[in-house]
């Protein structure tokens, strides 16, 4: 049993993946979040800026510089500006005719508190591992912590605007930092990471004066609201999950109220089970133990039907991109019922959007090797390869 609930903790995004103290040097300044929207060269440019001291062993092994940023970016309602912090890496050696390439890697959920920030950790909360596979190739990796997360303020937790604004806004934030990079980019996600890359992928109007390549969404989220359909029943990582869409659905609605969909040992042990680090990991696979499915389900048909409302009006796609999609599910993912991706690829593929579908029958969620396919995929892009596009059968 314990196993089981160990494996479903690791289910949710990269939750309790790792064990590192959060690195002091490169915390951020306290600053105002809220300032009027960014615009042109406004977008990613840099508020503060610091070489990291402390950093992985696989940004050591290849060489590599990290520098913590905080750079401007804009709401998801798009009426107002947000500075939020990340890491902007840089490999080593000359850069290759036309500047390097950026990769903007988007990290699956840590946690909603500053804390959960991946660029206060040499290992990024264990998005390193995404990282450092670009360092090998040769290119500048920028991760973003998103909006509200290791700054002031509140984190637009699956607010897919928000997200493509801080995805793409990194970019430039790296081409601050790093003037010999070049204007091509890709990018990369996993779970709530996924869901960002794809609608930075929708944003083309957003990411002006840049060049995607690519985006490569590996177990994305980009529709949960069948977790809350009348007489769906949860796995234990959806309701390990469920705290945070209350988060979500709080930011866009603070009127709703926590108890509607959190209760019993999923609220008496929410410092376990929502921790960012593995600091509290015997406390959280304890408490998972305890969960029953009363604790994550909601109060009132009216609280379920709200959650439902306000999951779809995250969910993706909402528009038709021309850029190059990858979207990798697991068939074993406990978290994301992969018929909820294939049905989201689908809706895409009527839009005429060219999407790689990938269903790996033996991975679950957010799997290792999802990332080296991932990998592999946009190396193709930037080679300027063709793409398979499985809308057309291909």
């Amino acid at each position: 049993m314990m196993r089981k609930v160990v494996l479903a903790l690791a289910l949710v995004g990269t939750l309790g993946a790792c064990s590192a103290e959060p690195v002091s040097q490169a915390a951020p300044a306290a600053i105002a979040t809220w300032a009027p929207a960014p615009v042109g060269e406004e977008r990613g440019s840099l508020v503060s800026q610091m070489t990291m001291g402390h950093t992985d062993f696989a940004v050591r092994y290849f060489g590599a510089e990290a520098v913590h940023v905080v750079y401007r970016s804009t709401s998801g309602a798009g009426d107002a500006g947000t500075e939020v912090s990340g890491v902007v890496f840089i490999p080593k050696g000359d850069p290759p005719e036309g500047g390097w390439p950026i990769v903007s890697v988007a990290h699956g959920t840590t946690g909603v508190t500053d804390e959960c920030a991946p660029s206060l950790y040499p290992n990024l909360l264990g998005t390193i591992g995404t990282v450092a596979p670009f360092l090998e190739r040769g290119m500048v990796v920028a991760v973003t912590d998103y909006e509200g997360i290791g700054t002031p303020g509140s984190h637009p937790y699956l607010d897919p605007d928000a997200a493509a604004h801080n995805v793409i806004d990194a970019v430039r934030a790296a081409r601050n930092v790093v003037p010999s990079a070049g204007t091509r980019w890709a990018a990369i996600g996993n779970s709530q990471g996924g869901q960002a890359v794809w609608a930075a992928a929708e944003r083309g109007d957003y990411g002006d004066g840049l060049d995607l390549v690519g985006s490569a969404a590996l177990s994305p989220v980009l529709n949960l609201s069948p977790m809350f359909d009348a007489g769906s029943s949860m796995t234990l990582p959806q309701m390990l999950l469920t705290p945070f869409l209350v988060d979500g659905l709080q930011f866009e609605r603070p009127e709703v109220t926590r108890s509607a969909y959190v209760r019993g040992a999923l609220e008496a042990e929410r410092r376990a089970l929502t921790a960012c680090t593995d600091l509290l990991g015997v406390q959280k696979a304890e408490a998972a133990t305890r969960l029953t499915p009363a604790d994550a389900a909601p109060a009132t048909e009216a609280a379920r039907v709200e959650m439902a409302d306000w999951l779809r009006s995250v969910s993706l796609p909402r528009r038709s991109t021309t850029v190059p999609l990858l979207v990798i599910v697991g068939g074993r993912d406990q978290l994301i019922d992969p018929k909820w991706t294939q049905d989201a690829v689908a809706r895409a593929c009527s839009m005429g959007d060219i999407v790689e579908f990938s269903r790996a029958p033996e991975q679950g969620h957010s799997d290792q090797l999802a990332t080296s396919d991932g990998v592999r995929w946009i190396g193709e892009r930037f080679a300027g390869l063709p793409t398979r596009n499985t809308c057309q059968g291909g």
